[in-house]
């Protein structure tokens, strides 16, 4: 049975992967994305609905959910991919750090929820919303502060939806820590990272599709964060 699937942020890395693995299964994917990277022609030849947003500025976010409002008349699936990983030495300074850490990560997943709510609960099937988090939401950073604390604001806003929007929608979260390396890694970077957990490996995009297909298959998880650290927290 075809899916509506909503996901942010489906340009590059595990959005990218998300919406080509779901377009190969023959559902519906609804993508945004930023920036115009040549991935995003070919999700549309593939027939995805891909809509450009900043979620850094809000006037464009109201617009994609008037947009969605209008274009759609259910939902089976939104997927919070869309993020924003700057440390804190960052130029853009302290204050406006902070302001945009919070704006991708929990005011636009937060203003979609309660918008895109009435499209998930028109299905007579349970719908799914899952929040991508991080494993610092867990433990914290030392140079990235305004990105963990965001992602730990967006782990928490998980147990409000579940909780709010329960029993038709359920709503978890995925804390993922090292899933795939940057092309530009050099072999020191990679070993290093490897070695913070017990299984010493890059987990791959692939298992995040398979927690989320975990998730939108289950009946009974709701309100809770599924870790992909690799036992990061065994070290």
């Amino acid at each position: 049975m075809q899916k509506n699937i909503l996901i942010t942020g489906v340009g590059k890395r595990i959005g990218l992967y998300l919406a080509e693995a779901f377009l190969a299964r023959g559902h519906k994917v609804i993508g945004t994305y930023r920036s115009h990277y040549p991935s995003i022609e070919t999700l549309k030849a593939l027939g995805a609905d891909l809509y450009p947003c900043d979620f850094n500025a809000p006037t464009q976010l109201q617009e994609l959910i008037q947009t969605l409002e209008q274009n759609y008349q259910h939902l089976d699936a939104v997927i919070h991919n869309a993020s924003l990983w700057l440390s804190d030495d960052n130029p853009l300074g302290p204050e406006q750090l902070m302001t945009q850490m919070m704006q991708v990560h929990v005011s636009a997943p937060y203003q979609l929820n309660l918008a895109l709510a009435p499209l998930l609960q028109r299905q007579e099937t349970m719908t799914d919303i899952i929040h991508l988090t991080d494993y610092v939401a867990h433990r914290g950073s030392k140079k990235h502060i305004a990105y963990a604390a965001s992602k730990a604001a967006l782990e928490n806003m998980t147990l409000s939806f579940a909780a709010k929007l329960a029993p038709q929608v359920k709503v978890n979260a995925i804390a993922p820590a090292l899933i795939s390396f940057n092309e530009h890694d050099d072999a020191a970077y990679r070993e290093k990272a490897m070695a913070k957990s017990v299984l010493a490996r890059e987990g791959g995009e692939a298992e995040v599709l398979e927690a989320i297909d975990y998730l939108m298959q289950s009946q009974y998880v709701t309100g809770r964060s599924l870790a992909l650290d690799g036992g990061r927290h065994l070290k």
